[in-house]
Protein backbone atom coordinates (compact mmCIF):
# COMPACT_ATOMS: atom_id res chain seq x y z
CA UNK A 1 0.00 0.00 0.00
CA UNK A 2 1.56 3.44 -0.92
CA UNK A 3 2.20 5.64 1.71
CA UNK A 4 -0.66 7.98 1.09
CA UNK A 5 -3.19 5.36 0.90
CA UNK A 6 -2.93 5.02 4.63
CA UNK A 7 -4.37 8.16 5.22
CA UNK A 8 -8.13 8.39 6.36
CA UNK A 9 -9.25 11.73 5.42
CA UNK A 10 -12.76 12.56 6.24
CA UNK A 11 -15.85 12.75 4.10
CA UNK A 12 -16.02 16.67 2.19
CA UNK A 13 -19.47 16.26 0.62
CA UNK A 14 -21.98 18.29 1.41
CA UNK A 15 -24.44 16.44 2.31
CA UNK A 16 -28.44 16.74 2.19
CA UNK A 17 -29.32 19.68 4.89
CA UNK A 18 -31.58 20.66 6.75
CA UNK A 19 -34.04 23.48 5.85
CA UNK A 20 -32.33 26.50 7.99
CA UNK A 21 -34.86 28.65 10.38
CA UNK A 22 -37.97 28.52 7.81
CA UNK A 23 -38.40 30.97 5.18
CA UNK A 24 -35.04 31.09 3.24
CA UNK A 25 -33.20 33.56 5.38
CA UNK A 26 -31.98 34.34 8.77
CA UNK A 27 -34.26 35.44 11.74
CA UNK A 28 -34.45 38.94 12.26
CA UNK A 29 -33.70 40.68 15.31
CA UNK A 30 -36.66 40.94 17.75
CA UNK A 31 -38.92 38.98 15.88
CA UNK A 32 -39.36 41.17 13.02
CA UNK A 33 -39.58 39.62 9.95
CA UNK A 34 -36.87 38.76 7.59
CA UNK A 35 -36.12 40.78 4.16
CA UNK A 36 -35.88 39.28 0.81
CA UNK A 37 -32.10 39.66 0.70
CA UNK A 38 -30.66 36.00 1.14
CA UNK A 39 -28.42 36.62 3.00
CA UNK A 40 -28.74 39.26 5.78
CA UNK A 41 -31.65 39.76 7.79
CA UNK A 42 -32.21 43.46 9.46
CA UNK A 43 -34.18 44.68 12.04
CA UNK A 44 -34.76 48.77 12.30
CA UNK A 45 -31.18 48.84 11.38
CA UNK A 46 -29.19 45.89 12.72
CA UNK A 47 -27.98 43.50 9.96
CA UNK A 48 -27.48 39.13 11.41
CA UNK A 49 -24.83 37.41 9.99
CA UNK A 50 -25.32 33.66 11.15
CA UNK A 51 -21.74 32.82 11.47
CA UNK A 52 -21.24 28.96 12.35
CA UNK A 53 -17.41 27.54 13.50
CA UNK A 54 -15.78 24.74 13.67
CA UNK A 55 -15.84 24.62 17.08
CA UNK A 56 -18.80 23.70 20.39
CA UNK A 57 -16.80 24.59 23.18
CA UNK A 58 -13.31 25.05 24.79
CA UNK A 59 -10.69 27.66 23.77
CA UNK A 60 -11.53 27.87 20.25
CA UNK A 61 -14.68 29.04 20.80
CA UNK A 62 -13.64 31.31 23.14
CA UNK A 63 -11.34 32.77 20.59
CA UNK A 64 -14.08 32.38 18.06
CA UNK A 65 -16.51 34.37 19.97
CA UNK A 66 -13.76 37.07 20.71
CA UNK A 67 -13.59 38.18 17.27
CA UNK A 68 -17.87 38.13 17.32
CA UNK A 69 -17.57 40.47 19.79
CA UNK A 70 -15.60 42.91 18.77
CA UNK A 71 -17.78 43.18 15.59
CA UNK A 72 -20.67 43.34 17.72
CA UNK A 73 -19.04 46.12 19.99
CA UNK A 74 -17.13 48.06 16.86
CA UNK A 75 -20.53 48.43 14.89
CA UNK A 76 -22.28 50.16 17.54
CA UNK A 77 -25.57 48.02 16.98
CA UNK A 78 -25.77 48.53 12.64
CA UNK A 79 -24.32 45.01 12.53
CA UNK A 80 -24.67 41.67 14.44
CA UNK A 81 -22.96 38.13 14.19
CA UNK A 82 -24.39 35.18 15.92
CA UNK A 83 -22.25 32.39 16.55
CA UNK A 84 -23.60 29.07 15.81
CA UNK A 85 -21.73 26.02 17.32
CA UNK A 86 -20.16 22.86 15.08
CA UNK A 87 -22.87 21.06 13.92
CA UNK A 88 -25.63 23.89 14.71
CA UNK A 89 -26.21 23.72 10.62
CA UNK A 90 -23.25 22.18 9.13
CA UNK A 91 -21.16 19.42 9.67
CA UNK A 92 -16.94 20.85 9.66
CA UNK A 93 -15.84 19.67 6.52
CA UNK A 94 -19.61 21.25 4.78
CA UNK A 95 -18.57 24.66 6.40
CA UNK A 96 -16.62 25.92 3.63
CA UNK A 97 -19.38 25.12 0.76
CA UNK A 98 -22.47 26.04 3.08
CA UNK A 99 -21.38 29.59 3.25
CA UNK A 100 -20.76 29.66 -0.88
CA UNK A 101 -23.96 28.58 -1.25
CA UNK A 102 -25.60 30.34 1.89
CA UNK A 103 -26.62 28.18 3.97
CA UNK A 104 -25.01 30.07 6.89
CA UNK A 105 -23.54 33.15 5.75
CA UNK A 106 -20.57 32.77 7.60
CA UNK A 107 -17.42 30.47 9.39
CA UNK A 108 -14.80 30.23 11.81
CA UNK A 109 -12.62 27.65 10.96
CA UNK A 110 -8.78 26.11 9.89
CA UNK A 111 -7.84 25.67 5.75
CA UNK A 112 -6.58 22.30 7.10
CA UNK A 113 -10.32 21.46 6.85
CA UNK A 114 -10.99 21.98 3.53
CA UNK A 115 -7.48 20.86 2.39
CA UNK A 116 -8.72 17.70 0.09
CA UNK A 117 -10.39 20.05 -2.11
CA UNK A 118 -7.28 21.21 -3.08
CA UNK A 119 -3.47 20.83 -0.93
CA UNK A 120 -2.33 24.03 -1.60
CA UNK A 121 -4.81 25.31 1.15
CA UNK A 122 -3.10 23.83 3.98
CA UNK A 123 0.31 25.96 3.12
CA UNK A 124 -2.15 28.70 4.58
CA UNK A 125 -2.05 27.22 8.02
CA UNK A 126 -0.93 23.13 7.92
CA UNK A 127 2.54 24.18 5.77
CA UNK A 128 5.87 23.47 5.71
CA UNK A 129 7.98 24.88 8.39
CA UNK A 130 10.44 27.47 6.38
CA UNK A 131 12.32 29.13 9.90
CA UNK A 132 9.13 30.98 10.46
CA UNK A 133 6.42 31.31 12.98
CA UNK A 134 2.77 31.82 12.83
CA UNK A 135 3.07 35.45 13.31
CA UNK A 136 5.51 35.19 10.44
CA UNK A 137 2.97 33.38 8.27
CA UNK A 138 0.35 36.50 8.93
CA UNK A 139 2.79 38.94 7.97
CA UNK A 140 3.35 36.98 4.66
CA UNK A 141 -0.43 36.77 4.15
CA UNK A 142 -1.10 40.65 5.15
CA UNK A 143 2.47 41.84 3.51
CA UNK A 144 4.03 39.53 1.40
CA UNK A 145 0.96 38.43 -1.36
CA UNK A 146 -0.07 36.07 0.60
CA UNK A 147 -3.71 37.33 1.04
CA UNK A 148 -4.14 37.46 -3.06
CA UNK A 149 -2.73 34.31 -3.40
CA UNK A 150 -5.48 32.82 -1.03
CA UNK A 151 -7.96 34.73 -3.03
CA UNK A 152 -7.04 33.25 -5.97
CA UNK A 153 -7.46 29.91 -4.63
CA UNK A 154 -10.68 30.62 -3.39
CA UNK A 155 -12.26 32.67 -6.28
CA UNK A 156 -10.53 31.59 -9.31
CA UNK A 157 -9.35 27.71 -8.91
CA UNK A 158 -12.14 26.65 -6.89
CA UNK A 159 -14.95 28.94 -8.12
CA UNK A 160 -16.15 30.09 -4.49
CA UNK A 161 -18.16 32.48 -3.99
CA UNK A 162 -16.12 33.77 -0.39
CA UNK A 163 -14.27 36.18 0.72
CA UNK A 164 -11.55 35.57 3.82
CA UNK A 165 -9.67 36.84 6.56
CA UNK A 166 -7.08 35.42 8.53
CA UNK A 167 -7.01 35.55 12.51
CA UNK A 168 -5.06 34.36 15.61
CA UNK A 169 -1.25 32.98 15.37
CA UNK A 170 -1.17 29.67 16.74
CA UNK A 171 2.12 28.72 18.41
CA UNK A 172 3.82 25.39 16.93
CA UNK A 173 1.63 22.75 17.97
CA UNK A 174 2.83 19.60 19.99
CA UNK A 175 4.20 16.22 18.24
CA UNK A 176 1.19 14.86 20.79
CA UNK A 177 0.08 12.20 23.21
CA UNK A 178 1.76 8.91 23.02
CA UNK A 179 1.53 5.53 25.12
CA UNK A 180 5.40 6.35 26.09
CA UNK A 181 8.30 8.30 25.76
CA UNK A 182 8.86 8.32 22.29
CA UNK A 183 12.97 9.69 21.32
CA UNK A 184 13.58 7.77 17.97
CA UNK A 185 11.76 7.07 14.52
CA UNK A 186 12.07 3.77 15.17
CA UNK A 187 9.37 4.43 17.91
CA UNK A 188 6.85 5.53 16.13
CA UNK A 189 6.71 3.59 12.87
CA UNK A 190 3.42 1.81 12.39
CA UNK A 191 1.81 3.53 14.70
CA UNK A 192 -2.06 4.99 14.20
CA UNK A 193 -1.72 8.72 14.34
CA UNK A 194 -4.20 11.52 14.20
CA UNK A 195 -3.45 14.53 12.29
CA UNK A 196 -4.78 16.77 9.62
CA UNK A 197 -3.73 18.42 6.51
CA UNK A 198 -0.26 18.09 5.16
CA UNK A 199 1.00 17.36 8.34
CA UNK A 200 -1.20 14.11 7.47
CA UNK A 201 1.23 12.92 4.30
CA UNK A 202 4.16 13.80 6.20
CA UNK A 203 3.82 11.63 8.85
CA UNK A 204 2.76 8.88 6.77
CA UNK A 205 5.81 9.69 5.04
CA UNK A 206 7.59 9.04 8.07
CA UNK A 207 5.63 5.41 8.90
CA UNK A 208 2.46 6.26 10.17
CA UNK A 209 -0.61 5.09 9.90
CA UNK A 210 -2.76 8.48 9.96
CA UNK A 211 -6.67 8.54 10.66
CA UNK A 212 -7.62 12.65 10.46
CA UNK A 213 -10.46 12.80 12.86
CA UNK A 214 -12.34 15.86 14.47
CA UNK A 215 -11.48 16.89 17.58
CA UNK A 216 -13.79 15.79 19.87
CA UNK A 217 -13.53 11.75 18.57
CA UNK A 218 -9.48 11.79 19.77
CA UNK A 219 -9.88 10.92 22.89
CA UNK A 220 -12.78 8.53 22.95
CA UNK A 221 -11.13 6.72 19.91
CA UNK A 222 -7.41 6.56 21.80
CA UNK A 223 -8.82 5.48 24.58
CA UNK A 224 -10.66 2.45 22.51
CA UNK A 225 -6.94 1.49 20.82
CA UNK A 226 -8.57 2.59 18.01
CA UNK A 227 -5.58 4.95 17.30
CA UNK A 228 -2.23 5.07 19.45
CA UNK A 229 -1.12 8.61 19.38
CA UNK A 230 -2.84 11.95 18.53
CA UNK A 231 -2.07 16.26 18.50
CA UNK A 232 -4.74 18.56 18.39
CA UNK A 233 -3.21 22.22 18.85
CA UNK A 234 -2.45 23.35 22.42
CA UNK A 235 -2.37 22.21 26.23
CA UNK A 236 -5.51 23.72 26.89
CA UNK A 237 -7.69 22.13 24.58
CA UNK A 238 -6.29 18.75 24.88
CA UNK A 239 -6.63 19.29 28.91
CA UNK A 240 -10.38 20.11 27.45
CA UNK A 241 -10.74 17.20 25.53
CA UNK A 242 -9.36 14.50 28.78
CA UNK A 243 -5.84 13.82 26.79
CA UNK A 244 -4.68 13.16 30.09
CA UNK A 245 -7.01 10.66 31.19
CA UNK A 246 -5.37 8.18 28.16
CA UNK A 247 -1.77 9.18 28.29
CA UNK A 248 0.66 10.48 31.03
CA UNK A 249 3.78 10.94 27.89
CA UNK A 250 2.99 14.73 25.94
CA UNK A 251 5.73 15.60 23.76
CA UNK A 252 6.00 19.69 23.16
CA UNK A 253 7.16 20.92 19.84
CA UNK A 254 7.15 19.66 16.29
CA UNK A 255 7.27 20.58 12.57
CA UNK A 256 3.91 18.69 11.51
CA UNK A 257 2.46 22.29 12.27
CA UNK A 258 4.48 24.84 13.39
CA UNK A 259 2.27 27.66 11.88
CA UNK A 260 -1.29 27.60 11.77
CA UNK A 261 -3.85 30.35 11.93
CA UNK A 262 -7.59 30.93 12.18
CA UNK A 263 -9.87 31.18 8.79
CA UNK A 264 -12.98 33.71 8.66
CA UNK A 265 -15.34 33.45 5.25
CA UNK A 266 -18.25 35.09 4.72
CA UNK A 267 -20.62 34.77 1.49
CA UNK A 268 -19.33 37.04 -0.84
CA UNK A 269 -22.57 38.48 -1.91
CA UNK A 270 -23.65 39.02 1.30
CA UNK A 271 -20.22 40.69 1.95
CA UNK A 272 -20.45 42.79 -1.18
CA UNK A 273 -23.99 43.73 -0.03
CA UNK A 274 -22.39 45.49 3.43
CA UNK A 275 -21.26 49.17 3.40
CA UNK A 276 -17.55 49.95 3.61
CA UNK A 277 -17.37 50.86 6.95
CA UNK A 278 -19.46 46.83 7.96
CA UNK A 279 -16.69 45.74 5.34
CA UNK A 280 -14.35 47.57 7.28
CA UNK A 281 -15.19 46.47 11.00
CA UNK A 282 -15.25 42.38 9.64
CA UNK A 283 -11.97 42.84 8.27
CA UNK A 284 -10.19 45.08 11.34
CA UNK A 285 -11.92 42.95 14.23
CA UNK A 286 -10.27 39.95 12.66
CA UNK A 287 -6.92 42.01 13.30
CA UNK A 288 -7.79 43.03 16.81
CA UNK A 289 -8.71 39.44 17.87
CA UNK A 290 -5.44 38.14 16.46
CA UNK A 291 -3.45 40.12 18.35
CA UNK A 292 -5.38 39.49 21.67
CA UNK A 293 -4.98 35.62 20.90
CA UNK A 294 -1.31 36.22 20.85
CA UNK A 295 -1.51 37.25 24.23
CA UNK A 296 -4.31 35.17 25.52
CA UNK A 297 -2.71 31.98 24.56
CA UNK A 298 0.39 32.98 26.69
CA UNK A 299 -1.94 33.14 29.67
CA UNK A 300 -3.83 29.76 28.80
CA UNK A 301 -1.51 27.46 27.46
CA UNK A 302 1.45 27.88 30.35
CA UNK A 303 -1.19 27.53 32.81
CA UNK A 304 -2.70 24.10 31.58
CA UNK A 305 0.28 23.01 31.14
CA UNK A 306 1.37 23.55 34.44
CA UNK A 307 -1.71 22.08 36.08
CA UNK A 308 -1.52 18.25 33.27
CA UNK A 309 1.76 17.89 35.05
CA UNK A 310 1.39 18.91 38.63
CA UNK A 311 -2.55 17.60 38.66
CA UNK A 312 -2.94 14.96 36.22
CA UNK A 313 0.76 13.83 36.62
CA UNK A 314 1.25 14.00 33.02
CA UNK A 315 5.34 13.73 31.55
CA UNK A 316 5.94 16.90 28.96
CA UNK A 317 9.01 15.89 27.24
CA UNK A 318 10.59 18.04 24.10
CA UNK A 319 10.21 16.01 21.03
CA UNK A 320 13.71 14.70 20.23
CA UNK A 321 16.38 16.21 17.22
CA UNK A 322 16.04 13.03 15.58
CA UNK A 323 12.17 12.74 15.20
CA UNK A 324 12.00 16.77 14.30
CA UNK A 325 14.95 16.30 11.76
CA UNK A 326 12.91 13.44 10.39
CA UNK A 327 9.77 15.68 9.90
CA UNK A 328 12.26 17.90 7.88
CA UNK A 329 13.26 15.51 5.50
CA UNK A 330 9.54 14.24 5.07
CA UNK A 331 8.03 17.42 4.05
CA UNK A 332 10.97 17.71 1.31
CA UNK A 333 9.65 14.17 0.39
CA UNK A 334 5.94 15.29 -0.01
CA UNK A 335 6.31 18.45 -1.20
CA UNK A 336 7.74 17.45 -4.54
CA UNK A 337 4.69 15.70 -5.49
CA UNK A 338 2.74 18.83 -5.07
CA UNK A 339 5.27 21.15 -6.33
CA UNK A 340 4.00 19.83 -9.73
CA UNK A 341 0.82 21.87 -9.29
CA UNK A 342 2.13 25.37 -10.42
CA UNK A 343 -0.54 27.33 -8.11
CA UNK A 344 0.86 25.09 -5.09
CA UNK A 345 4.79 26.37 -6.66
CA UNK A 346 3.85 29.71 -6.59
CA UNK A 347 2.54 29.88 -3.07
CA UNK A 348 5.47 27.91 -1.82
CA UNK A 349 7.89 30.23 -3.56
CA UNK A 350 6.35 33.47 -2.57
CA UNK A 351 6.30 31.95 1.44
CA UNK A 352 9.60 30.72 0.95
CA UNK A 353 10.75 34.37 -0.49
CA UNK A 354 9.03 36.04 2.41
CA UNK A 355 10.78 33.59 5.30
CA UNK A 356 14.38 33.74 4.23
CA UNK A 357 13.76 37.53 3.41
CA UNK A 358 11.89 37.84 7.38
CA UNK A 359 13.69 35.29 9.30
CA UNK A 360 17.16 36.79 8.44
CA UNK A 361 16.33 39.72 10.25
CA UNK A 362 14.55 38.07 13.12
CA UNK A 363 16.77 35.27 13.70
CA UNK A 364 20.02 38.09 13.68
CA UNK A 365 18.38 39.95 15.72
CA UNK A 366 17.20 37.52 18.32
CA UNK A 367 18.81 37.65 21.38
CA UNK A 368 19.36 34.40 23.46
CA UNK A 369 16.19 34.06 24.84
CA UNK A 370 16.49 30.28 25.85
CA UNK A 371 20.05 31.11 27.48
CA UNK A 372 18.34 34.15 29.26
CA UNK A 373 15.91 32.18 30.58
CA UNK A 374 18.39 29.34 32.06
CA UNK A 375 20.05 32.23 33.82
CA UNK A 376 17.56 33.90 35.90
CA UNK A 377 15.20 30.08 36.20
CA UNK A 378 16.81 27.06 35.04
CA UNK A 379 15.68 24.50 32.52
CA UNK A 380 12.27 25.30 31.09
CA UNK A 381 12.06 21.31 30.66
Amino acid sequence: MAKHEKIKAVDDKVTSRRRFLKGGGVAAVGGAAAVAMPHVARAQDTKVIKMQGAWGGGIFREFAMDYVDRVNQMSGGTLRIDYLDVGAVLKTPEIQTGVHEGVVDAGHLVTAYWYSKNAAASLFGTGPCWGWTANQLLGWIKYGGGQALYDELLNDILRLDLVGFFSGPMPAQPFGWFKEHVTNVAQIDGLKYRTVGLAANVHAEMGMEVLQLGGDEIQPNMERGVIDAAEFNNPTSDKDFGMQDVSKHYHLASFHQSQETFEIIFNKDLFLSLSDTERAILQYASEAASADMSWKYQDRYSNDLVALQQEFGVNVYRTSDEIMAEQLKAWDTVLEEFLEDPYFAKVVDSQKAWAKRVGAYELTNAPDYAGAYRHYFGDPA
